[in-house]
């Protein structure tokens, strides 16, 4: 059985991110991109939202992380989200994850790190 998915798509923050001296104290854009993996047949048949994901519940608490966590690094940020999905809603079984800093390199449109991970790999580490 194959697991559906579940989009929050252009999360921008402005916040704190990076390791030079200069992003630890101007906040720049953050642009995020999750999918989680689901199984919504449960909410289909239903129609209830207990049945389903609440993802704007989600969406606020990876908003709140960012705004406060000022990461070094993308790679720490969108590990710290994957944890954030998983522990939001025990349901979720695979989250991907892609936070940007749009602009952040000159001549690119944005930067980023794209991640895929499992209530297991992220739960048992």
């Amino acid at each position: 059985m194959g697991l559906d998915k579940i989009h929050i798509k252009d999360l921008l923050v402005h916040a704190i991110i990076g390791i030079n001296p200069d992003e630890r104290v101007t906040k720049q854009d953050i642009l995020v991109n999750v999918t989680l993996f689901f199984d919504t047949r449960a909410a289909g048949a239903s129609d209830e939202m207990t049945d389903s994901i609440n993802y704007s519940t989600i969406t606020k608490a990876m908003y709140a992380h960012i705004d406060t966590a000022a990461p070094g690094l993308v790679e720490k940020l969108v590990a710290d989200l994957a944890r954030i999905c998983f522990e939001t809603d025990g349901r979720i079984e695979e989250v991907e994850i892609t936070a940007e800093k749009p602009g952040a390199v000159t001549h690119t449109k944005s930067v980023g790190v794209t991640i895929h991970r499992t209530r297991a790999e992220v739960m048992n580490s």
